[in-house]
């Protein structure tokens, strides 16, 4: 009997699925025939397509398959040399013109799992209009009504169809650009950084030193199993190697990024995690207060509301999106946006690509510590100042999918007249459930876009609120 062929379905951003059960190279060349049937139908095929991979296991092999299929189809192919971040792939497409990029990596997903992101033209993450059009190609390919080509890699490149290239100085230069590079490497500061094993590996240091500023590296080796942490996500649970040594160099602050690099950590001079809402408001009041940028700033819907009153007090509006870069980075293009950023730890910045990218976030941030003159605490002393309290948390909860359906209905039902005591003015179902109190804390339960798991979100004003709220969540989806 014939085995059904597994159901492709891009998440958030891009396809994700299991090493060797799901994601095998089958799978994964009929993605790449998707994407070069994608690229043929839009006119891009003649602009070529970008190819990069992260530091897992069997990436760079996974990335030569794509390689192999596009080149097939008479599309020309930049393979990465090495692994490399997210972003510094993404930014190629804009530096080369390409029609496009293919990414492998699973992000901040566990070891066993592994991905294929799309970027297009504009060197974003697909919309829900591209990834439409690219899971329809994949169901047509999987039906039999069209075929997958294939070359050998080394016949590819001995015609011309694939080269490779180093995608990091193009990427260096921008930086350059972005912001003043120079004043960071004098500022005499200590910057510990956590690779986490993943494709960032060496670029705050090819940025930040040559001048009185220090970098040190950790987790800075090559290593799919990514040993010590669940998974390469730079989240306070998996920061303790950060931590300790940020407290042994007596370092200025400490910067982590994930798998691929596209979402940074960050840890204040006292060991202190910087939670991602904290991120996102110390960036936006970055780029008003000290940039004098002014325009739109977008934030997915788990995404902190200290944007909203720092875009009162700045005179921005503020606009919310589902939970993903595939929603937030059509409408930074959109509107023009000064900025957009997610709960998960990433963020992307205007005059850059429409993307998240943990380098430039992370050299924001600096910037900020350097201009306002404060260790980074006071840093965050500042936000509050400026935007208020914010005291934050995220649980997940793996459950059985057999449970889903039931998780939803409870949800759906769900109509509490308050929540912890302040009562629910409103609720938000642009991705999930979101009830809306009258303090301004809230409450999310939505599924992960990428992972089978329940998250559980809450924002609110004092830190002994959080715990209470998370467990009113669950006990409305009745998960323990």
């Amino acid at each position: 009997m014939a085995t059904a062929p597994v159901k492709i379905e891009f998440g958030t951003d891009g396809w994700r699925a299991i090493i060797a059960e799901e994601f095998t190279f089958d799978n994964v060349r009929v993605c790449a025939q998707a994407v070069a049937g994608y690229l043929q139908e839009h006119g891009l095929a003649s602009r070529g397509l970008v190819v990069g991979y992260d530091t897992r296991f069997a990436s760079e092999r996974f990335a030569q398959a794509v390689a192999e299929v596009v080149a097939a189809n008479g599309i020309k192919v930049a393979l990465c040399a090495a692994p490399a971040p997210t972003p510094v792939v993404s930014y190629s497409v804009l530096d080369r013109g390409a029609g496009g990029a293919v990414i492998i990596t699973a992000s901040h997903n566990p070891r066993e799992w592994n991905g294929f992101k799309y970027k297009p033209e504009y060197a974003g993450s697909a919309s829900p209009e591209v990834v439409e059009q690219l899971e329809s190609g994949i169901r047509d390919i999987q039906a039999g009504k069209a075929s997958v080509m294939r070359i050998p890699l080394a016949a590819a490149q001995q015609s011309g169809m694939v080269e490779t290239f180093d995608p990091a100085p193009p990427y260096l230069q921008q930086i350059e650009r972005l912001l003043d590079v120079k004043r960071l490497r004098d500022a005499g500061l200590t910057v510990i950084v956590d690779s986490m094993h993943g494709a960032g590996i060496g670029y705050f240091r090819r940025i930040l030193e040559g001048g009185t500023t220090r970098v040190i590296e950790i987790r800075d080796d090559l290593n799919p199993l990514f040993p010590g942490m669940h998974n390469p996500e730079p989240i306070g649970r998996n920061l303790d190697a950060l931590v300790d040594r940020i407290k042994v160099e007596h370092a200025d602050v400490g910067l982590a990024t994930d798998g691929d690099a596209d979402r940074i950590g960050i840890v204040d001079e006292r060991g202190v995690f910087v939670n991602q809402l904290q991120t996102y408001g110390l960036l936006l009041l970055y780029l008003l207060d000290v940039r004098g940028q002014r325009g739109p700033a977008v934030r997915s819907v788990t995404s902190t509301t200290m944007a909203d009153r720092l875009g009162e007090a700045y005179g921005i509006p503020v606009i919310e999106t589902a939970v993903g870069f595939k929603y937030v980075g059509p409408v930074m293009m959109e509107r023009n946006a000064i900025m957009g950023g997610e709960e998960s730890g990433g963020f992307g910045f205007a005059g850059h690509i429409p993307e998240r990218d943990a380098m430039v976030a992370g050299l924001y941030a600096i910037d900020l510590m350097v201009h306002l003159g404060r260790p980074f605490s006071g840093v965050l002393e500042y936000l509050t100042e400026k935007a208020g309290p914010s005291f934050y948390d995220r649980v997940d909860v793996t459950f059985d999918p057999a449970e889903r359906a039931a998780i939803l209905q409870r949800v759906a039902d769900a109509h509490p007249a308050s929540i912890d005591g302040s009562a629910v003015r409103s609720v938000n179902e642009i991705d999930g459930k979101k009830f809306v109190l009258q303090d301004g804390s809230s409450l999310l339960i939505r599924f992960s876009g990428t992972e089978p798991l329940l998250r559980i979100y809450t924002e609110t004003i004092s830190a002994d609120r959080v715990p209470r709220i998370l467990a009113v969540g669950r006990q409305i989806a009745g998960v323990s």
